[in-house]
């Protein structure tokens, strides 16, 4: 029997899956979907009903309007590499939507002579907004940084892509949070609360099963409902605290995040144990796994991130040295990736960093110890802080509001710059 028989032309193949003859000579061109036989006389293309499906999805992933670079990683590349292009295509889907529905509702507003922006809406959990808050409202500016920059004394609330981001930084510390709401709609909205405005919204929201965030972006602020009752800002009286409102202003977290390299440590140690460890210490407080100190280091003192080596031993990658600050050195059970390693840190910025975690243990992901360093729970990826090391004798002087300019002035320089 002619095998031909269980072929189908590339007319025939077409109609069962949904694409063009043409399309088809293309991808074979391309080598993207090939042919099961090519006749060597007449030229004609014979298809095996097995290829059905790659064709089905091929069509499916050019509809969705993936590159055909794309499509080649998602089809034929592994797992890891294509979830990678799936995600980064479907941001920049987001994002084109969300741009192009932002113009949309400009011109209709003009045609319909409503000059009002339609406010965005998400609906999250009344507990969740809260945490977020508690987690997040701790790295907004305070003291002479927040007279001097009084945006980085707020949090920054955005419904952006179907998410809820809350975001605050001193320019040495960065907190963000996402949650995922049970449901949105709207365009991307943009608006800075003064922590204090939303510590008190956090408090209210807390005893709601539910809220509606509810945000027309710029200076109309936000306002949450639950049910009949509702919180928000701008409040009808008093005066609006400074900074508050336009998000014009406020750092670009996301470059920030984008900036950060890879982490080339990742230490995993009890948090609670650490932020005791830290807590108390006055100046600089170093952390050291698998590492000695170079030559003329104080004993007991901290390690000098600049002399320290590795040890060489296994095992010493085990135990995280917690050192500095006036008091004895703490040595702690950890789970260590990478070299030997030794970083400083300023108390005042740490522990809070520490307190805000959710869960048992905590993650630092260290690239070096002059780059912001990111801490998270190990239970909870949708909260992100980034943390500046310092030098020794950078936290040792500390502005009045508690922030060490040192940060500015060490290894590192800050998180962000205004």
């Amino acid at each position: 029997m002619d095998d031909t028989e269980d072929l189908l032309t590339i007319g025939a193949f077409a109609r069962c899956v949904g694409l063009a003859p043409s399309a088809l000579r293309f991808y074979d061109d391309c080598g993207v979907l090939r042919p099961a036989r090519v006749d060597a006389v007449t030229g004609y293309r014979r298809y095996g009903a097995g290829q059905a499906a790659r064709a089905v999805q091929l069509r499916q992933l050019r509809a969705a309007g993936l590159p055909l670079v794309d499509v080649v990683v998602v089809l034929d590349g592994p797992a890891d590499a294509a979830r990678d292009v799936l995600r980064a295509h479907l941001e920049r889907t987001r994002r084109t939507a969300d741009e192009a529905r932002a113009v949309v509702e400009g011109f209709l507003r003009e045609a319909t002579g409503d000059t009002q922006p339609r406010a965005s809406r998400a609906r999250v959990g009344g507990a969740e907004f809260a945490s977020a808050v508690r987690q997040v409202a701790p790295a907004a500016a305070t003291g002479r940084t927040r007279e001097d920059f009084p945006v980085l004394g707020c949090v920054l609330l955005e419904l952006l892509h179907g998410d809820v981001r809350f975001v605050a930084t001193d320019r040495y510390r960065l907190a963000l949070r996402v949650l995922r709401p049970m449901g949105f709609e709207g365009v991307p909205r943009r608006v800075l609360i003064s922590a204090e405005t939303a510590w008190s919204l956090a408090e209210w929201a807390v005893r709601q099963e539910t809220v509606e965030v509810e945000c027309a972006g710029g200076t109309a602020g936000v306002r949450l409902r639950s049910g009949v009752d509702s919180r928000g800002i701008p409040e009808d009286t008093g005066d609006r605290p400074s900074g508050e409102g336009d998000a014009e202003g406020f750092p670009d977290y996301r470059l920030m995040l984008e900036d950060r390299e890879t982490g080339r440590h990742r230490v995993i140690v009890d948090r609670a144990d650490l932020r005791d460890a830290v807590t108390g210490r006055a100046g600089a407080v170093s952390l050291s796994v698998g590492a000695v100190r170079g030559d003329g280091a104080e004993a007991g003192g901290p390690v000098d991130p600049g002399t320290v080596r590795d040890t060489g031993r296994p095992a010493d990658r085990q135990v995280l040295e917690v050192a500095g600050g006036d008091r004895g050195p703490v040595r702690l059970r950890a789970v260590h990736m990478g070299p030997g390693l030794g970083i400083a840190f300023d108390p005042a910025v740490l522990v809070p960093a520490l307190e805000a975690g959710v869960g048992p243990d905590v993650l630092l992901e260290i690239a070096s110890a002059d780059r912001p360093v990111v801490v998270r729970s190990a239970d909870q990826g949708s909260f992100t802080t980034l943390v500046m090391p310092v030098r020794e004798r950078a936290a040792a002087e500390r502005p009045a509001d508690g922030r060490s300019d040192g940060c500015g002035a060490g290894r590192g320089g800050q998180i962000a710059d205004d």
